[in-house]
């Protein structure tokens, strides 16, 4: 069943739309586990997705009978809103112009006050063994900070081809000087198709990699680059199946229901 519910962004200032996924047939009184997404509108039907294609996660979730509530936060469409919503830091994007960091701002609503909301009316468990965030390009990035900085809520963190570039700098900082939960997991990738250049597309790899290393000491990390892959939602909705399995999202479903 998709619901769409609208919130309020308490410290932005600003209403927002949450497009929320609840598993047909939970008995009365069952809670199962929760996953937190950027960019709601684009993950579960076409006809509400940005550019017409969405991750599909309504089928996807429909056809495995996958007992997991699902979470879609909006995004700002206003300019280039977005990227300031889901950026932790402050940058200059020669296309997108200044943006103005407010990820902090948001994931700490989204932990806090948001969180809070969906544990007392969704049927969701509230422990961090059974929360999990991602995302992708942006949302990707936010997933990438939460999960490093936000280990006490969330246990897992699916970052698909996560926007690196302009933040490398002060995201490696943060998460290097990070307390991680030790059973925390990281799934991070991205296409070979979605650069201009191979030069580009080895920056890239470069900067994964390097995300790796500062993790791999703190957590469980899980690196992918799909050859093929473009930087669009029909190639992440190829890989839900992917991070579904290797983060252990399906295990931890599957046991609330044994």
């Amino acid at each position: 069943m998709l619901i769409q519910q609208e919130t309020w962004i308490t410290p932005l200032d600003e209403a927002r739309t949450l497009h929320l996924y609840i598993p047909d047939g939970l008995t009365p009184g069952q809670k199962v586990p929760v996953l937190y997404m950027f960019d709601g509108h684009n993950l579960f039907v076409d006809e509400e997705a940005t550019y017409g294609k969405s991750w599909g996660l309504k089928d996807y979730l429909e056809q495995t009978r996958l007992p997991l509530v699902v979470v879609g936060l909006e995004c700002n469409h206003e300019g280039n809103r977005r990227l300031w919503e889901f950026s932790p830091y402050d940058f200059a994007d020669p296309v997108w112009g200044e943006v103005q960091g407010q990820g902090e701002l948001l994931l700490d609503w989204m932990s806090g006050e948001l969180k809070e909301w969906v544990d007392e009316n969704l049927p969701v468990l509230t422990d961090r063994e059974h929360t999990f965030i991602g995302g992708s390009s942006m949302g990707g990035l936010m997933a990438l900070y939460a999960g490093g900085r936000y280990s006490s809520v969330y246990s897992r963190a699916a970052c698909l081809s996560p926007y690196l570039g302009l933040v490398m700098e002060p995201l490696c900082e943060d998460l290097d000087e990070a307390w991680i939960e030790e059973d925390t997991q990281f799934y991070i990738s991205w296409g070979g198709m979605e650069t201009g250049t191979q030069e580009e597309l080895a920056q890239v790899t470069a900067d994964n990699l390097t995300i790796q290393r500062i993790l791999e000491d703190k957590a469980s990390v899980y690196l992918h680059c799909y050859p093929e892959g473009t930087h669009c939602e029909a190639c992440w909705e190829e890989e839900t199946p992917a991070w579904m399995e290797e983060l252990g999202i399906l295990q931890r479903c599957w046991e609330e229901t044994e």
